[in-house]
């Protein structure tokens, strides 16, 4: 990555750290289109080497949260070997990894007590942790799309090709009708989606 400019992918004070972890570790860093399933993966490849890949949608605060993840997923892989995905070993990794930048200068005010909050016990997405995802996001889903809670009770909206009813909240998720096969799904409050105003 020499030559290499971060600056529209990492918050700039995060770039030292950035680079000193690219130097201290051998993978090769792909930056790839958005993929609906995941921001980030690591793996090994047929030619032994290994390879980590960070989607180009996410804002810096997002990629580099990803990034730092999937490194520690290699250093894992370095110590330890096989071991769970993300067990306990990946867990502390992670978080070690993850402490020069749970500083004001690199995250916002807004963000950092939930990311200090998941990092307790990170889970393998952040999605999975609704508050530190929607901080990420500013609290601001993608032009065009609501986030789940935005829809109104009862109106219809479109999540991969397919119309859904919003339904009740129970507890932390929303009860959605797939108008398609009259089944009902459990949906997070930060899922972004497409408003429709009737269902076709």
């Amino acid at each position: 990555m020499e030559g290499f400019s971060w600056a529209p992918y990492v918050p700039g004070k995060a770039i030292p750290f950035v680079e000193f972890l690219l130097q201290q570790h051998n993978f090769t860093l792909k930056i790839v289109n958005q993929r609906q399933t995941k921001h980030g993966d690591f793996r090994q490849l047929s030619s032994g080497k290994f390879q980590i890949t960070v989607n180009n949608n996410l804002n810096p605060y997002q990629f580099l949260l990803t990034l730092v993840h999937e490194i520690a997923h290699h250093v894992t892989h370095q110590k330890f070997g096989r071991v769970q995905a993300h067990g306990k070993e990946w867990k502390t990794v992670f978080q070690h990894l993850m402490l020069p930048f749970i500083h004001p200068e690199i995250y916002p005010k807004e963000i950092l007590p939930h990311l200090a909050n998941y990092l307790k016990n990170p889970k393998a997405s952040t999605d999975s942790d609704v508050n530190l995802s929607l901080a990420l996001r500013g609290n601001n889903a993608a032009v065009g799309k609501n986030f789940i809670f935005e829809i109104p009770f009862g109106n219809f909206f479109v999540f991969k090709n397919t119309v859904y009813q919003r339904g009740n909240k129970r507890r932390t998720r929303y009860e959605c009708l797939n108008t398609s096969n009259k089944k009902v799904y459990l949906f997070n409050q930060n899922v972004e989606v497409q408003l429709q105003e009737t269902p076709n």
